[in-house]
């Protein structure tokens, strides 16, 4: 297994940074890691939707396999071999504020080569997105 968490607190109310992640289809917008999104179905789980990094680059299918209203979203992207699951998760604070997690895990059969390969890459920009979903919700 590989894994990796980045955590970020915020004064902006859960509320709000929900509303951004449920708007699926505006991710691109003001995540830096995604150029399109093309989603098939509303914010629950088992909807499937296809995310394009960049421009000219292929899709990388994902599913929604978990979504507990106002509190967490979990997708995931099977590699064959390896599944890179992520959780979003808010947790609301005693001052009125956020804490945003981003955590992913890579498993599988293949987890202990493809994680260290692809996780990395998957993750380095988790403090941006979450930079981004802050400004987004402010």
């Amino acid at each position: 297994m590989w894994d990796y968490e980045h955590v970020a607190e915020t004064a902006v109310a859960p509320q709000a940074l929900w509303a951004v992640w449920a708007d699926i289809e505006a991710w691109s917008q003001w995540s830096p890691g995604i150029a399109e999104i093309k989603v098939n179905g509303p914010f629950k789980a088992g909807t499937t939707f296809a995310m394009i990094p960049a421009p000219g680059e292929d899709p990388i299918d994902m599913r929604l396999s978990e979504v507990v209203d106002g509190e967490r979203f979990t997708d995931e992207c099977d590699f064959g071999g390896a599944v890179v699951t992520t959780v979003h998760r808010l947790e609301p604070l005693d001052d009125g504020g956020t804490r945003v997690t981003y955590r992913t895990e890579i498993t599988g059969s293949q987890a202990d080569e493809i994680g260290p390969q692809i996780g990395p890459d998957i993750t380095a920009d988790f403090p941006d997105v979450v930079a981004a979903l802050i400004a987004r919700a402010s």
